[in-house]
């Protein structure tokens, strides 16, 4: 059986761009049983309420909600259950002493398969106030604007 070579992006957190600003990206594999990668190749995974927590040395994905798998009846697991995210041990130390000290938060960027494997992209992120929220909101709209304008001439 050959396996899939390439990167196919199942699953993306809008809101995470709205809400942060990502200082850094990391790439983490996922700790999956079965039925939960036969449904996240289906592309049922929703990453809007979910975050990522350092806990006993090890990274956690926490509120990643993974649809049960329809086929999967008795082996199906929790589709909240606390995803454990696989890094390097130095990896993992450097992520929580940031969080710790800066005050960072660690976010769920995306979901793909990467040569048939699941992984997700985080992003080490600043939460945004409600002032610039508005800022990024107005430059998109007067971009968006612009881009009109230059469409119908």
């Amino acid at each position: 059986m050959s396996k899939a070579k390439g990167v196919k992006q199942v699953a993306f957190n809008k809101k995470a761009y709205h809400d942060y600003h990502i200082l850094e990206k990391f790439e983490a594999g996922v700790e999956l049983f079965g039925t939960e990668v036969k449904s996240i190749r289906q592309g049922n995974v929703n990453l809007k309420e979910a975050f990522c927590m350092v806990k006993d040395g090890e990274l956690f994905a926490r509120q990643m909600h993974i649809s049960p798998y329809e086929k999967g009846n008795i082996f199906n697991r929790d589709p909240v259950r606390p995803k454990r995210l696989l890094m390097h041990k130095k990896e993992i130390n450097r992520l929580y002493a940031r969080i710790k000290q800066d005050g960072l938060a660690l976010i769920p960027i995306s979901v793909y398969l990467k040569d048939s494997r699941v992984k997700i992209e985080l992003g080490l992120a600043r939460g945004k106030k409600l002032h610039d929220k508005r800022d990024t909101e107005s430059e998109r709209t007067s971009n968006r604007d612009m881009e009109r304008k230059l469409k119908e001439r």
